[in-house]
């Protein structure tokens, strides 16, 4: 398992859960929170990926 993806989807969701306002269900900048989330599910994709090749 690589822990720089780890790092990087922590800090991600961290950043997404701090801009998004649940009174309005809206975040404060969408465009951002839309290059997070692709950045998020990426990283959260390659733990997946790496973590299924150890177990080999």
């Amino acid at each position: 398992m690589n822990p720089i993806w780890a790092i990087v989807a922590i800090i991600l969701g961290v950043t997404l859960y701090k801009q998004f306002d649940f009174q309005t269900l809206q975040f404060e900048k969408p465009a951002l929170a839309v290059v997070y989330l692709l950045t998020f599910i990426a990283s959260v994709y390659f733990l997946i990926k790496s973590r299924k090749q150890s177990t080999k």
